[in-house]
């Protein structure tokens, strides 16, 4: 499976933007999907998941209520909104694929990652 994120960009704190995933080479209908982000001489972080049937979500304490994450198997594609954002919001998010649908908070879990999407958020 081939991923490719995009979205990302600079925006100002309060603001939004939809990053989307679009998968290549299989069909995302098989895999949970996750959203990961990893800011400067941070650890990669958990950020939010989706069920294969999109049916069960997870998010990170700290982007609950103001995150989204939604598919679209039809589309092969999956999205996360991000509403009131906050400078910390600011990384590169990347999108990822897991076999179990356990929506784990562990990159070790996730099998084929995209190449990542910029977000800035200024104060």
């Amino acid at each position: 499976v081939q991923l490719q994120a995009s979205g990302g960009g600079l925006v100002q704190a309060g603001g939004s933007l939809r990053l989307s995933c679009a998968a290549s080479g299989r069909t995302l209908s098989s895999y949970a999907m996750g959203w990961f982000r990893q800011a400067p001489g941070k650890e990669r972080e958990f950020v939010a998941a989706i069920s294969r049937r999109g049916g069960t979500t997870r998010y990170v304490d700290s982007v609950n209520g103001r995150f989204t994450i939604s598919r679209e198997d039809t589309k092969n594609m999956v999205y996360l909104q991000m509403n009131s954002l906050k400078p910390e919001d600011t990384a590169v998010y990347y999108c990822a694929t897991a076999w179990r649908d356990t929506l784990s908070l562990f990159p070790g879990e996730y099998s084929y990652w995209g190449q990542g999407t910029q977000v800035t958020v200024s104060s």
